[in-house]
């Protein structure tokens, strides 16, 4: 039976501090590089959520000792070769970062692998990641529609010269895991810059790894002696998005979130919110790795906003709320050069519009973005609201549900443990009237 949750509109608003759960790219990628580094590595406030938990499990089918104590995660790594054939298929759950990631840490073992994965991701896209791989001399077969389940048959990888064609911070971050067993130098040449969480943890485990002054092209030395490091895990930013969107469009809230991460390649939404007229303070604090910081947001009034492809890769998780934003604002929003979009665990183009017009919002779908007529008073036309089996899409819409002055359902709500288990119990901490959501 489908689950529901009912929303009202929180007439005190949103209050209170939140600390966020950890970084979701960040716990992904500490626990890959944990593996094949030598001696352990002490993950610190891990992010549990069934996405990261793949990746837990996968490292441990692949013969890795992993222990669990709370939200620290110790990993005893074994080096870069001290991975061992799976017993069986890795199951990647729903999680697209495991797959592409480890798609590049598999293709240079000595041994033959298979991902499978739930239904949503048997639909995504993996030749993004499978094609430039055999530019390094990976052997990576896909279904014939490019899809899971994959197979890679291990072997010797030679170092190449790669330019990207899409701006993918997975498909980059696999392509340097390769790099790292190639048996000579590699250069990856980014469309636009993405996300660089790889690159900055992997030299702090000892790799070699250059990033040019033009923040596009990564030099990576192979065969690196990594060593086991502490990662203490900043909070997650694209988990503090949906709570400076939500405290952003809900009148009469104040509330203040620490510890984010506000690593440049990831602060597209602050860069959005304080364009559109959004009231945010950001408190630096001092770095155990990352930067981060305290985060004060407060009611405003907006303004719309233009979004164009190379604002893309630094936004890409929190469009959606872009959107819902836009829908909040005082005029005409447009998004474009967002195509990969509908490529995530739904198409996000398609869904977004979908449940914004049942608030009444009036949009145009294009094929690479949204053109949105943002309005103050929204007039719902359907009470009803699907996250679509998508974790932002359902937070997203829990966000909106709370902003309007209808009372809307929720269809899917568990949608939400893939990235953020805790999301509902986070939220109703926030709210000063303490009704459960």
């Amino acid at each position: 039976m489908t689950q529901r949750k009912m929303f009202k509109l929180p007439k005190s608003g949103l209050h209170g501090k939140l600390l966020l759960p950890g970084d979701k790219s960040i716990s992904h990628r500490a626990l890959l590089i944990g593996a094949i580094s030598n001696g352990p590595t002490i993950i610190k406030h891990f992010l549990r959520s069934n996405d990261c938990l793949s990746t837990l499990q996968a490292i441990k089918d692949l013969g890795i000792n992993v222990e669990q104590h709370n939200t620290d995660i110790i990993v005893h790594g074994k080096g870069i070769k001290g991975l061992q054939q799976a017993a069986k298929p890795l199951d990647m759950g729903n999680s697209g970062t495991t797959t592409r990631l480890i798609m590049g840490l598999l293709a240079g073992q000595s041994f033959a692998s298979e991902l499978i994965g739930d239904a949503s991701l048997q639909k995504r896209p993996m030749r993004r990641v499978s094609e430039p791989l055999t530019k390094m001399g990976a052997k990576i077969q896909t279904t014939d529609d490019g899809t899971l389940p994959v197979k890679i048959t291990g072997q010797a990888l030679h170092g190449a010269k790669i330019k990207l064609k899409i701006a993918s911070a997975q498909v980059k971050s696999a392509l340097i895991l390769a790099a790292l067993q190639a048996d000579s130098p590699s250069t990856i040449i980014e469309k636009l810059p993405t996300r660089d969480h790889t690159e900055q943890m992997l030299r702090k485990f000892g790799a070699n790894i250059q990033t040019a002054q033009d923040q596009l092209t990564i030099s990576v030395e192979p065969h690196p002696e990594l060593e086991g490091q502490t990662v203490n895990v900043p909070g997650d930013i694209s988990s503090a998005a949906f709570f400076l969107v939500a405290a952003t469009i809900i009148p009469n809230s104040d509330i203040t979130l620490c510890n984010v991460n506000i690593n440049k390649t990831r602060t597209g939404i602050l860069n959005a919110l304080l364009k559109m007229g959004a009231n945010i303070q950001v408190t630096e604090l001092e770095s155990q790795g990352e930067p981060a910081a305290d985060i004060r947001v407060r009611y405003a009034y907006l303004s719309p906003i233009k979004i164009s492809e190379e604002d893309i890769p630094a936004i890409i998780d929190e469009l959606p709320l872009i959107a819902l934003l836009a829908a909040c604002a005082d005029g005409q929003s447009i998004i474009t050069g967002a195509q990969e979009l509908r490529f995530k665990e739904t198409d996000r183009i398609a869904t977004v519009a979908q449940e914004l017009r049942k608030l009444g919002i009036q949009l145009k779908e294009l094929p690479d973005g949204l053109i949105i007529e943002g309005q103050n008073t929204w007039n719902v036309t359907d009470p009803v609201l699907d996250s679509h089996g998508d974790h932002r899409i359902g937070m997203m819409m829990a966000i909106a549900a709370l902003r309007s002055t209808a009372d809307l359902f929720l269809n899917e709500p568990e949608a939400v443990s893939v990235s953020y288990p805790e999301f509902f119990t986070d939220l109703n901490s926030l709210l000063k009237t303490r009704r459960e959501v």
